[in-house]
């Protein structure tokens, strides 16, 4: 699938060490390339010219799951349209590392800003997402002069991947939950040299940037997440009195209800859906796409009416797919949530009320996100809120969907914490 290379470079900064870091930590860390086999390649398009249709769902909209039409439109452009090796040229484009953590071997995007004192970054992406989802921000984050903003918002980034996603290595035992991501990404940060940094994260990436919150690990000194975990953990102890309160429990409520059969299935049998996620690209597709209402009709339209919705093309979400399937991930990116919320798993037996957040926390909630948090539920989840914003366009893959503002949100929740 993938193959390191020798460790032939440094990822010391080059010139003067800002203040916010020291040196790398000298041989913790490798280059990476990815590098596909043509065979794996001819392979996936045997596979997917090979599926097995379903029969036409019965309703007009997607309440019995993905459609029919919008699924056949997804394999036709994946074997008509779609560069196969868009992965690894979008990946290989960017310097990409190795370090292992805990027995894990991670993953990482790194992209040092061209600008001087640029405030590190950890970024944190999702599921069904990867590093892929990010990319597009890695420009407006780490160089904004060039795309209309100012040197002094600039970020050092730095984009892991999941254990078991992307081309991280799978856990090989239990107890990889969000916790434990969340002290792997503070040894990464550690051993980068990062004295001085922020976090952020979205779905799975909210859970983990939350921890690292709480866990508040030498030289973290705030975060930003534009989901509201806390939220799931008790909604009805969330304020209900207004009417923009009202509906974010109406749509929990919804989610709770209709729209979490994949929560439901990777949290409690996730090993059983893998045998589907890693047989089947069309159903590892299907899996994926079908996430949430909002982001499923966008994708849907880009698919079948050629209607994008920002940088929710058809060859943006099958960079996506793809990695999943070229990496072999999917049991393994679905265990992570029976990990993280799985009524079996080790961090289900040893439940403690975590330590409140003691350094700021930025959010931002987004109009097409799973239930829109108003400000009442920031502010009770997050004592130390000090950035609030309702964004006007975007959804759940706020970053994949529009980078720009989605950097000039992280821009202006972190702007405070800059020295």
């Amino acid at each position: 699938m993938s193959a390191p290379t020798e460790p032939n470079t440094s990822t010391a900064v080059t010139g003067a060490v800002p203040p916010q870091r020291t040196k790398p930590e000298p041989g913790a860390i490798r280059p990476f390339r990815v590098e596909i086999p043509e065979a794996e390649i001819l392979e996936l398009r045997r596979r997917v010219a090979a599926t097995r249709w379903p029969s036409q769902e019965l309703v007009a909209d997607r309440s019995q799951g993905v459609r029919l039409a919008t699924m056949q439109e997804l394999v036709r452009y994946w074997l008509s349209d779609y560069d196969m090796r868009r992965v690894e040229t979008r990946l290989n484009a960017l310097p990409q590392f190795m370090t292992e953590i805990d027995g894990v071997a991670i993953h990482f995007v790194h992209v040092e800003s061209p600008h001087a004192n640029a405030l590190p970054l950890i970024m944190t992406h999702g599921w069904p997402g990867s590093v892929i989802e990010l990319l597009d921000s890695v420009g407006p984050l780490t160089d904004p002069t060039a795309h209309g903003g100012t040197a002094e918002d600039a970020f050092d980034l730095v984009l892991p991947s999941l254990p078991g996603y992307g081309f991280s290595t799978e856990p090989t035992e239990v107890g990889w939950d969000l916790d434990r991501t969340a002290r792997a990404w503070a040894e990464l940060m550690r051993r980068l040299g990062y004295t001085r940094f922020v976090a952020q994260g979205g779905d799975v990436g909210a859970g983990v940037t939350d921890a690292m919150g709480r866990q508040a690990p030498e030289g973290l000194v705030g975060i930003h997440t534009n989901l509201l975990v806390p939220a799931l953990n008790d909604p009805a102890a969330l304020p209900s009195g207004t009417e923009q309160e009202r509906a974010a429990h109406a749509a929990i409520k919804t989610f709770q209800t209709s729209g979490n059969g994949y929560f439901v299935e990777q949290s409690t049998r996730p090993q059983t859906i893998g045998y589907a996620l890693l047989d089947s690209p069309a159903a590892l597709a299907a899996w994926m796409v079908d996430h949430d209402t909002d982001s499923y009709y966008k994708i849907s339209r880009a698919f079948v009416d050629g209607q994008p919705s920002g940088n929710l093309t058809p060859d943006n979400v099958l960079d996506n797919i793809t990695t999943y399937w070229l990496t072999g991930t999917g049991t393994s990116a679905a265990r992570s949530y029976w990990e993280a919320y799985g009524p079996d798993a080790p961090a289900a037996q040893n439940q403690t009320t975590p330590p409140p957040v003691g350094i700021p926390v930025g959010f931002t909630t987004f109009p097409g996100e799973i239930w829109q948090t108003p400000r009442s539920w920031a502010e009770q989840s997050y004592s130390t809120l000090n950035y609030f914003h309702e964004a006007d366009r975007g959804g759940h893959f706020a970053a994949w969907e529009e980078p720009e503002l989605f950097a000039t949100e992280l821009q202006a929740a972190f702007r405070p914490l800059r020295s």
